[in-house]
Order: structure tokens, then sequence, then C-alpha cells
């Protein structure tokens, strides 16, 4: 019988922990990031919020970590029996030997065909231009009409029913109740966006539901709908999902909001905005109104200038100016601050007082000074009038034909008045001015 020698004695040998540890350092530099399909099973989510699995198929499998951090990422709520695709890093663990993934992320099986057909129809919507800018309805800045269209039940419909009651409670609501999820949801969101584009009632549209998977939200994702968002003629508001949800009708429609709550925000206009505008509003008016009785008191002191009076009715007529001029910009500082005080409720004072009853006031109070202004002028001119025929009648009692009514007679001689016996001579032709004519006559004696 032959003999037969080793060198095993002369070899180094592994620990057990470094030839743990030298596998470790070969699987993770062979397969740093890898993509795996299979089945989970044995899930454990204890109180760490750590999950711990095992990922199998027909015949093998591996055990499986996905940490509180990473987890926190997976849009749907996995279970045993799911299949699923893990982007994950192999590790070994030495003080066990054993092989496991470390998960970095988890989406489900059937989402990488879904995500492709996604990307293909984006892409094909894309290059026929539904997704330009310049095809964007602009939204209304006061809509007062809007239909939803989203499941009746849920968070979704409720969180837009609160935020425009909270905003702007006079916009009318009217929702449209369609199934959002599953297979019939994009034939009943096509036919519940038919009628209410087709009516002509509505101001904007709005199509919403809360988060979900890519596979929960693909009835948002058919181009048949995509289309007739396209070709709808009233305003469509885009609010499917969370924030970092994305799907075909997000792009088409003429808005996307990050969610059905951020859609209501959109639609609804700020009741606190529209209050503080209609203060601003009031401030223009109440501007405007003491502009327009400065221009009326101008005219008045106008006309006054331009009018000839005795000084006296002119001073005192002055004095009446100033004093309503006084009174009127006391009346609108009054008025003014009134307003100030109850800005609070000037929305309904505004529908319940008009403001050109308050200018038409101040009109016929206007009317009312120039009626008692007219009425002085009248009064003044009936006086001067009177007193000019007491001067005439001074006059008359001082005229000289009046002396010739009383017997008198005046000789002239050549148009001049004979004063003396010296200014004629014997045979001068002279006339003689009675009351009620002139005599011709010849001097016979001197």
């Amino acid at each position: 019988m032959k003999k037969f020698t080793t060198s095993v004695s002369q070899e180094t040998a592994f620990t057990v922990s470094q030839l743990n540890r030298q596998i470790q350092q070969l699987l993770e530099a062979s397969l740093p990031w890898i993509l795996v399909e299979g089945e989970i099973s044995n899930l454990a989510k204890p109180s760490s919020g750590h999950w711990y699995f095992s990922l199998k198929d027909d015949k093998a499998q591996i055990r499986c970590a996905m940490f509180k951090g990473k987890n926190a990422a997976v849009r749907f709520k996995p279970k045993d029996g799911d299949m699923v695709r893990l982007r994950a890093r192999v590790t070994f663990y030495g003080p066990r030997g054993d092989c496991q993934l470390s998960v970095e992320g988890m989406e489900s099986a059937g989402e990488g065909a879904l995500q492709q057909a996604f990307e293909r129809l984006k892409n094909n919507l894309q290059a026929e231009g539904l997704f330009a800018p310049e095809h964007k309805k602009p939204l209304p800045t006061k809509p007062e009409r809007i239909a939803i269209i989203t499941s009746p039940v849920g968070a979704a419909v409720r969180d837009m029913i609160i935020a425009f009651r909270r905003r702007f409670p006079l916009t009318e609501l009217t929702i449209l109740p369609s199934l959002v999820q599953g297979q019939d949801a994009a034939k009943n969101i096509l036919r519940q966006l038919q009628r209410a584009d087709g009516s002509g009632h509505f101001d904007a549209i709005i199509l919403g539901r809360g988060g979900g998977s890519l596979e929960d939200l693909w009835s948002f994702n058919d181009e048949t709908l995509a289309r007739a968002i396209f070709a709808a003629n009233t305003p469509i508001v885009s609010a499917v999902g969370h924030e970092t949800d994305f799907t075909i009708s997000d792009f088409i429609a003429d808005v996307r909001a990050a969610t059905p709550t951020a859609a209501a925000e959109l639609l609804s206009p700020d009741r606190n905005q529209l209050i503080r505008q209609i203060e601003q509003q009031e401030k223009q008016l109440v501007r405007r109104m003491s502009r327009i009785l400065e221009q009326c008191q101008q005219q008045l002191d106008f006309m006054t200038k331009r009018i000839r009076h005795p000084k006296e009715r002119i001073e005192q007529q002055q004095n009446q100016l100033e004093q309503l001029k006084r009174r009127l910009q006391q009346s609108m500082q009054r008025k003014v601050l009134e307003q100030q005080t109850q800005t609070a409720n000037l929305a309904h004072r505004l529908e319940r007082n008009s403001p050109t009853r308050r200018i038409d006031q101040d009109r016929q109070k206007l009317k009312d000074i120039d009626a008692r202004l007219a009425r002085a002028l009248s009064n003044t001119l009936t006086n001067k009038q009177t007193a000019f025929a007491r001067i005439i009648d001074k006059l008359n009692l001082v005229s000289p034909l009046n002396t010739l009514a009383r017997g008198y007679a005046i000789a002239s001689k050549d148009k001049q008045v004979i004063r003396s016996v010296k200014d004629v001579e014997k045979g001068d032709a002279i006339s003689v001015r009675v009351q009620d004519g002139i005599i011709s006559c010849d001097v016979t004696d001197r």
C-alpha cells in the first residue's frame, strides 16, 4: 500500500471569524446593488419601525431587513404573499454566518410594467403637444360653481369641502361621485367629466383622490381620459394623490395641485383678503366723495365771486359759505371715523346701505343752499330797487321841470338862458319855456 503525505500542516488556517469576514468582503464587493423579485413571507414589523421578512420563490428564500428610514418611502402596505421588487445590498452577518439583503427600496412587482406603460403614454402625449403651456386654460379668479369628481367617501372629498367652506363658503360645490380605483374607475371618471363639461354650468372642475400606489392611481393614467381632459372647455384642476405622486392627468390638466386640499385653495379666494379689498375700496369711495364735495364748494366759491353784490351782503354770504364748508368737513370727518370703526360689519352694511343715498342727500343739501342763496339775492335786489326809486323821487324834487310846473318860466335867447335884462336888446326874439311848451316873443322894452 502506497503511503500518501499532505502539507496541510504547513498552510495557514482561517478562523471562523476570518472566514466569515472574507465571505462578507467578497459578497459585498461583487454584489454592491441588485434588483431582486420575489414573494414576501414571515413579515414582522416590531415597535422599532424596522421591517424583517423573507423573500422567496418556489425553490429558495433569503432573509431581508428594511430599516425605518427606508420603509417610510414605500407607497403601499406590504403583507405576506405580496410579489415585490427590491433594490438592496447583499450583506453577510459574520457572528451568525447569515447572508441577508439590506433593502433600500421596495415597489410592487407589477409597478415595473405599469411604470413603463406610464412613461410610454406620457412621452407619446408630450410629443403630440398635449402638455404644451399654450393649451392651458387660466383658472377663474372667483369661481361661483365648481364640480368635484371624486369618491363620495374618504378624506379627499372631506378635505376639499372643509377648505372651501373655510376660505369662501359662497362657492357652490357639486360632488359628482365616481370610482377612483379599479377596473371601471377610468370609465366612471370620463363619464362624469363629459357630463360636467357638457353642461356648461361649472366655472372649473376638480379631478381628485387621495394618495396610493401606482396601481391605485392607474385610472388617472388612462389615455381616453387624458384626451377628454385636453378637449374639455372647462378649466380642469388635477389633484390626485400626494405631492410626490404624478399621473397623466396632472400633466394634461390646466393646473396640477399637489393635494386635493391645495386644489380647493387654488379655486377659492381668501375671504380675509376680500374683506381687506372691500375696506380699501371704502376708503377710496370716501376720498372720491370728499373730492366731489370740494369741487362743488370750489364752484360755489367761484360763482359767489362772479356775482356782484353790495360789499356787506357779499361778506355775509362768504361767512355763511365758510360755515357750511366747515360743517361739511366736520360731517365728512365724522362719517370717516364711523366708517373706520365699523369695518368689521362692512360687507353686511354695504348690502343694506347704498353710497348713492349719501351722495343724493349731500346733493339735496347743495340744492337747498343754492335756493337759499337765490332767495337772498332776490331780496337784496328788491331792496336796492326800492332805494333807487327813492333816489329818483328825490331827484325829481329838485328838477327844473317841477319848478316850471309851479308857474315859473325859463326865457332863452339863441338857446342861452337869459339871466339878466342886460342879456337882451329891444327888438330881440326870445323863447319862453313853460310847463307844457315854448312861447316865441319879441322884446318891446327893456
